[in-house]
């Protein structure tokens, strides 16, 4: 069947196949994200996450979530030191 781009069925099925590639994904990667989560807990500590909201699609929020890269070290007046300084070896 062709359906046209702007079909419902059409875009219903284009979300059903990126969440089932997003699925097969997820399962051959766990064990290197786990991994990683892990290395990123024992070196820097909780929270292993940054997360943030984000404006999505119309501009709805939508929650990001990204490994953590940088650290929370402050300077002597509690401000957040320049990124250059926060960032880590990963």
């Amino acid at each position: 069947m062709n359906f046209p781009l702007s079909s419902l069925n059409f875009l219903g099925m284009k979300r059903a196949v990126d969440l089932l590639f997003v699925l097969a994904a997820l399962l051959l990667l766990w064990p290197l994200l786990l991994a990683l989560a892990a290395l990123i807990w024992m070196c820097y500590g909780w929270p292993v996450f940054f997360c943030q909201h984000r404006p999505g699609l119309r501009g709805r929020p939508f929650l990001m979530l990204k490994f953590r890269t940088m650290s929370e070290s402050r300077g002597t007046d509690g401000s957040l030191l320049p990124d250059a300084q926060r960032l880590t070896r990963f």
